[in-house]
């Protein structure tokens, strides 16, 4: 007899990401895949990294390989004060957590901040794991649409008027999986809705770096701090789309209310980060190498995103509408006519190419004629060849 009945009830309703088991058939020989957002293991830089590991075996090997810091590696937390400053984020070394990943720094976070029962609001879509992080913490999720801009923040405002929430989830740069980004008016109505209707912004921005052009949006954290704010935002960010996604190091922007409780639900959950992996980070950021390594990373996407713009364009222009992403690593297309992008799914794959139907996306409200495409990791034939496949699969 199964003893599955003893499982949490939490537990017993958690789906399994669809990003996650779509990764899967991406595995498969002959299948080109649109659909993880994985960053081009082509673009690591191998010799930059290697240096940074001989530097911490020759100079730091006893640190790397003990116990650390809960807050995280001193020297990483040091370095990440200039990396934020370059952002526009003034911090200090004492207000940030290092964690495995962007990935925990939300789980903690919201663990951090949320009763059952608390309503946080998404944008529709957004990033799916947070819906699952969501999902185990038993708070109510309500959805705000978005546009080509960004959030509606306009229809938060309408939200607020009724309901009291706890948080705002929000990718504001590049987002997952829209690829828009927050215009600055809305930006900057964001921030004081949070400050008039007392409720924090958690900022994830894994992907800001990632710019194609040279125009850049204030964050949402220096947004609010020029507004006399310093506590309604946190930030967090990672190195899994700028340096190598398996060192799992990402870190967390804290205000001073927040900081010492996040600490200890991280204590409970794993001690700290992988000490070796922030002493190679941190090791890295001396060498100087990061801002080179990014640019690297912005022009060979961009190339790709024009690719995948154009050849969609060419050969699907009568059955999807996008807009065309100005960074990041996702494209976000709309059939022009109702479809179900899921079902479709089984065709694509039978075609050698796959992608993540957009309902998955909607923590309400989904809409199934849309999908996610990203463009990282495939060359650009092998993009030509999957739009070819998806346009005889119809």
């Amino acid at each position: 007899m199964s003893k599955s009945h003893h499982l949490a009830d939490r537990i017993q309703q958690l789906q399994p990401s669809a990003i996650r088991e779509l990764l899967k058939h991406s595995k498969m020989p002959g299948v080109i895949s649109l659909a993880g957002g994985i960053p081009s293991a082509e673009l690591f830089d191998k010799e930059g990294l290697a240096q940074a590991t001989q530097q911490v075996v020759a100079q730091n090997f006893n640190e790397a390989f003990q116990y650390g810091l809960t807050e995280g590696n001193v020297e990483l937390r040091d370095q990440l004060v200039g990396l934020c400053q370059q952002r526009g984020i003034t911090t200090s070394a004492d207000q940030l957590l290092i964690t495995s990943g962007s990935q925990q720094a939300l789980d903690l976070l919201i663990r951090a901040l949320a009763n059952p029962g608390d309503v946080f609001v998404v944008e529709r879509p957004t990033y799916l794991a947070t819906l699952q992080i969501l999902s185990l913490t038993e708070a109510k999720v309500e959805s705000v649409g978005s546009d080509e801009h960004g959030m509606i923040v306009d229809e938060l405002e309408a939200l607020l008027s009724t309901t009291r929430i706890k948080a705002v989830y929000i990718v504001p740069t590049f987002g997952n999986p829209s690829g828009t980004t927050l215009s600055k008016e809305r930006r900057e109505k964001l921030v004081k809705l949070a400050a008039q209707h007392d409720f924090v912004i958690i900022e994830d921005d894994p992907y800001g770096a990632i710019s194609f052009t040279e125009e850049r949006e204030k964050t949402l954290f220096q947004t609010a701090a020029e507004m006399g704010d310093r506590e309604s935002v946190v930030y967090t960010s990672t190195f899994s789309k700028i340096l190598a996604p398996g060192l799992r190091v990402g870190w967390i922007v804290l205000p001073e209310w927040m900081k010492q409780k996040v600490a200890i639900v991280k204590q409970a959950t794993d001690l700290h980060a992988n000490s070796f992996a922030q002493s190679l980070v941190a090791a890295y950021l001396t060498t100087g190498r990061l801002e080179s390594q990014v640019a690297q990373i912005r022009e060979a996407y961009k190339q790709k995103c024009l690719a995948l713009s154009r050849f969609l364009k060419e050969e699907l222009d009568d059955h999807i509408t996008f807009n065309e992403p100005k960074g990041g690593m996702f494209l976000w297309a709309t059939f022009r006519y109702e479809f179900d992008t899921t079902e479709w799914l089984k065709q694509t794959l039978e075609k050698g190419v796959v992608y993540v139907p957009g309902e998955f996306f909607f923590s309400d409200h989904a809409d199934k004629k849309t999908l996610r495409f990203s463009y990282a990791t495939a060359t650009e034939e092998q993009l030509r060849e999957a739009v070819k496949r998806l346009k005889s699969a119809l």
